[in-house]
Formats: C-alpha cells, structure tokens, sequence
C-alpha cells in the first residue's frame, strides 16, 4: 500500500508540476553549463539531489523504501546482464573507434586512481543523478506524458541534455542511449537499486575502456 499523503499537504496542480520539471529539467541544465567554472559540480549534483529528496517526500504515492528494495531486483538479473554486456560492446567500438590510444590507460598505467573511481563514483555522482531523473521524474512528473514511450524518451532527453556541460558530442549521445535504458528498465520494473547498478556499471566502463576523458569535468574547455 503506498502512504497517504498528508492531509495538511495541498496536491500540486500540473501548472506547478510544469514550472518545477522546467527549472529541473531545462533551467538546472542551462544554468550548470554557464556557471561550472565558478561551482563544484559534486556541490551542484548534492545541492539538487536534496531539493528532489524534498519534492519526493511531498510526492503523493512515493515510499521510501522504494531506495533501498533489493527485493525489486529479483527477476532483473537477466535483463542486467544482456544490458551490461550490450554497453560493454558499444563502448568498446565507441573508443577504439575515438580514441583507440586511450583503451584502458586507466587501469593499465594509473590503477590506484582507476579503482578510486569505481569505488566513489556511484556514491558522488550515480546516487545524485538517479534520484533525479528516475524516482523524481516517474514518480512526480511522469504523469504529465501522454505513454510509457513519451515518459522513456522524454527522460532520456533531459538526462542527454544534463551532460551537455560537458562540451563534447560524445557524453550526451552516450547518456541518450543509457537513458533510454535507464528509463526502460525503471518504467517496467520501479527497481531504484536497478538503475542504481545500470548507471554504476555503464560509468566504470567509460572510465575503464578510455572514454572518461569525455566524462571528467576538469577537461572542459575554459
């Protein structure tokens, strides 16, 4: 049973819902792409990450536990695998076909930094952007697309457009092809710890094949 909402909690209209997916979705990006240089990005993504925790709690329907159901995990693990093993190939092909001198320069020639990144990256990153883009965005905002295929590609949109900070045609073309990904599997099964994992994996194999170039801040044309 989901909880009610409480009663002294006025339901927002979809004209709120509108204004808020604008400054999250649009504004947020728009902005970050302007103001990075002047703020920590790990800031930007804990500061947002809060503001979405807020909105989910005033979310009519959303449970808490829903972060944390390894139950829902159960039946995925096919789906897990042939989607880890399809981006494993894709980004493969993506840097020996971009950059094939980088393939894995990480854990060849700097192991120690390489196995910092896969250990604090779902926690800096991952944990932030998911909240936003897959309980945030079904769950509150979900309703105002017309299908579960608007829903998708919508959300796999605003994801690629969150990346466009980044300044290369690679980050946001590689996060619309995971985002479809990410939403299809959220859409069907509402299993946080999955997409948890998808995004996890699909990070540590850009920062091990060689594409992390792409994906690090500091490497953004000033």
């Amino acid at each position: 049973m989901a909880e009610a909402a409480p009663a002294s909690v006025r339901r927002p209209g979809k004209g709120q819902l509108w204004l808020e997916f604008a400054a999250f979705y649009i504004l947020a990006p728009v902005a970050l792409y302007f103001l990075l240089p002047y703020i920590d990005l790990y800031v930007a993504i804990a500061g947002t990450m809060i503001v979405g925790l807020v909105l989910l709690h005033f979310t009519d329907g959303y449970e808490w536990r829903h972060l944390r159901d390894a139950g829902s995990l159960r039946g995925l693990g096919p789906t897990l695998a042939w989607t880890g093993i399809l981006t494993a190939v894709v980004l493969t092909v993506v840097t020996l076909w971009i950059v094939p001198e980088r393939f894995l320069i990480l854990p060849r020639e700097q192991p120690v930094l390489w196995i910092a990144i896969l250990a604090l990256y779902p926690w800096f990153s991952v944990l932030g952007q998911e909240i936003v883009f897959r309980p945030l965005f079904f769950y509150r905002y979900g309703h105002l697309f017309p299908s579960d295929t608007a829903r998708i590609l919508v959300n796999a949109v605003v994801f690629a457009a969150a990346h466009l900070f980044f300044q290369n045609w690679i980050a946001p073309l590689m996060t619309f092809g995971g985002g479809l990904l990410f939403a299809w599997v959220y859409q069907r099964s509402q299993s946080f710890p999955a997409v948890f994992l998808m995004h996890w994996i699909a990070g540590g194999l850009v920062f091990t094949l060689g594409l992390g170039r792409f994906f690090y801040h500091g490497a953004i044309p000033q």
